[in-house]
């Protein structure tokens, strides 16, 4: 008996001391010590909460909002509600995320290029933009640019003129497409232009990469994507779009469409500030292909610009694309700084939101969630583009 409970307890000592059972202890304690601080959390939550006379429902996003929004993506009225705040607030967001993305990679390729360039003064001026933007804030440049340039605009009464554009300290004033009749038929007829070019583009992109030679893709491309739509003008019936001209009248711009100085303002500033970022990005790229490798395809008699656009931004691209999504993902969480110069994006009107119903958690958790989704859909579509780029192995 003492000798089988002298075994037992050897038994039990070997197994307390095994590095697995001790892992696994150690996992279950932080598990629950999570649990519970997690849970002590919830109940202060939710006592404070019950004291104020609130809960975690989301019912408060049906009452009025009671403020208005104009002048940009969706127009808000006072009596539209919450949840309709907040949807205006995702779209201006939206609006300036998918503009910035686009305009932030051309300003940063094209700099980023120059920064390599022979012409001693195009470099020294994108040596200088690059180093002034990257090591500044953000929000210093913002607050800048609003009010020390775009405010600084001459008043509407003293505008400047630049044929069909308007600019003033109240806004850029542009031209405006006005939907016809027939414009149905028009956007299905680009869609299918688009389409056609897109296809006609791959197919002679892939025929001179299995041939080897110069199959000028985007030539062929352009044939459907402006040929159709010069047939359709002749074809169809009526315009697709009228153009609606911004005139002054009394103190006011009429008719166009307007650029308000907050939504400029936050845009060339998140541009500026994220292509700056992006084209020391390509520079690396650029210099981290082998210098052979560009030797060699100026042997074969290759242009210079047939060499960059052909064989090194394509190889470079597999560098580039992983630091660049970071650079997107800043973008996206840093269009939150539009507050600084009152734009209303997601974050001002959520700001607003909970302000006025006192639903801090609820608003809160449902911005992070749309910044988080907004994050994981810009990733995925990157991680995509750099699955296609890298180079298969057997």
């Amino acid at each position: 008996m003492l000798r089988s409970f002298q075994g037992s307890l050897k038994s039990f000592s070997r197994f307390s001391r095994d590095i697995r059972f001790l892992q696994a202890l150690a996992q279950a304690a932080f598990v629950v010590l999570v649990v519970a601080v997690g849970r002590w959390l919830l109940g202060n939550l939710l006592d404070a909460l019950d004291t104020r006379g609130l809960d975690l429902s989301f019912g408060f996003l049906s009452r009025t909002a009671g403020f208005p929004v104009a002048d940009e993506a969706l127009p808000l009225e006072r009596s539209d509600s919450y949840l309709d705040a907040y949807f205006v607030g995702l779209a201006n967001t939206l609006q300036v995320v998918v503009l910035g993305l686009i305009l932030s990679t051309a300003l940063g390729v094209f700099t980023g290029i120059s920064l390599l360039s022979s012409n001693w003064l195009l470099r020294t001026i994108s040596q200088a933009y690059v180093e002034l933007m990257r090591n500044t804030p953000l929000l210093v440049q913002l607050f800048f640019l609003y009010s020390a340039v775009i405010l600084k605009l001459p008043e509407l009464a003293d505008r400047l003129t630049l044929g069909p554009f308007i600019l003033s300290n109240r806004g850029f004033f542009t031209p405006r497409a006005v939907p016809q009749e027939s414009s149905r038929a028009w956007l299905l007829l680009a869609v299918v232009s688009a389409l056609l070019a897109l296809w006609t583009y791959r197919r002679q992109l892939d025929r001179g990469l299995r041939e080897g030679k110069e199959t000028r893709p985007a030539l062929w491309a352009a044939v459907p994507l402006f040929g159709l739509p010069l047939l359709g003008w002749l074809v169809l019936p009526g315009e697709p779009f009228t153009a609606e001209f911004p005139q002054l009248e009394g103190l006011r711009i009429v008719g166009g469409s307007r650029l308000s100085p907050e939504f400029a303002a936050i845009l060339i500033g998140l541009v500026i500030y994220t292509a700056a970022f992006i084209a020391e990005i390509v520079r690396a790229g650029i210099q981290a292909v082998p210098h052979g490798l560009r030797e060699a395809s100026l042997a074969t008699g290759l242009t210079r610009a047939q060499t960059l656009r052909l064989v090194i931004l394509p190889v470079a691209l597999r560098v580039i694309i992983p630091p660049t999504t970071n650079q997107y993902l800043n973008l996206a969480k840093n269009s939150s700084l539009a507050i600084g110069v009152g734009y209303p994006d997601l974050y001002s009107i959520s700001q607003t939101i909970f302000n006025q119903s006192g639903q801090a958690v609820q608003v809160i958790a449902m911005m992070m969630g749309t910044y988080l989704a907004l994050s994981l859909i810009i990733s995925a579509g990157m991680n995509l583009i750099n699955a296609r780029l890298k180079i298969r192995e057997r």
